[in-house]
């Protein structure tokens, strides 16, 4: 089993709500930029906002894992994603809704992002964003 580490970033469009997604899977940092940018991979996603994108984006690269490996460590500047670990125990407490007992809009991403969690424990680490 080997380590990976996976890249992530998104951006929207607020107007027409349509926003693109990049991932990149890493498992050598040695590797060179020419290795490394015919496998960046590029989404679209329609009706979006700035952190479903994100979150849509790194459950996309996930899924594509074949086998599991020893440890990811997942590289994004989503704020929101940082901190979904964090808010795990209130998240559930609640069944993912809101103050006024609406389900959140995000519910079922967070979920899905909590079960790629729990299957392989990924390491979430900040970077600086734009």
């Amino acid at each position: 089993m080997q380590n990976l580490m996976l890249f992530t970033d998104g951006s929207v469009d607020p107007s027409s709500k349509i926003g693109y997604g990049s991932y990149l899977w890493v498992s050598d940092l040695n590797q060179s930029l020419e290795l490394l940018k015919p496998r960046i991979q590029t989404l679209r996603f329609e009706n979006t906002s700035s952190t479903k994108v994100e979150i849509q984006t790194l459950l996309c690269a996930l899924s594509e894992l074949k086998t599991l490996p020893a440890a990811i460590g997942v590289y994004t500047d989503c704020q929101n994603m940082l901190s979904l670990p964090e808010r795990r125990s209130r998240l559930e407490k609640k069944n993912y809704k809101s103050k006024k007992n609406d389900a959140l809009a995000l519910g079922n991403l967070y979920r899905a992002f909590f079960a790629w969690l729990d299957k392989l424990n990924f390491e979430i680490v900040k970077v600086k964003g734009h």
